[in-house]
């Protein structure tokens, strides 16, 4: 999985909140989704950072 669909799909999960689209079951399938999805992001904005202070300081 790319950051950018896991962005859209955590996006479509906000939306579906926000506009009450989900029953009870949904919601609670739907909000572990976005728990998955959140750590994905968040390790992957970690990577790139540590990867970024690494190119950096090699120079």
């Amino acid at each position: 999985m790319k950051y950018e669909e896991a962005i859209r799909q955590l996006e479509t999960i906000v939306s579906q909140i926000e506009n009450n689209e989900l029953d009870i079951d949904q919601l609670t399938d739907r909000l572990k989704e976005a728990k998955k999805l959140i750590t994905f992001c968040k390790d992957t904005l970690y990577k790139t950072n540590e990867k970024m202070k690494s190119l950096l300081d090699a120079e």
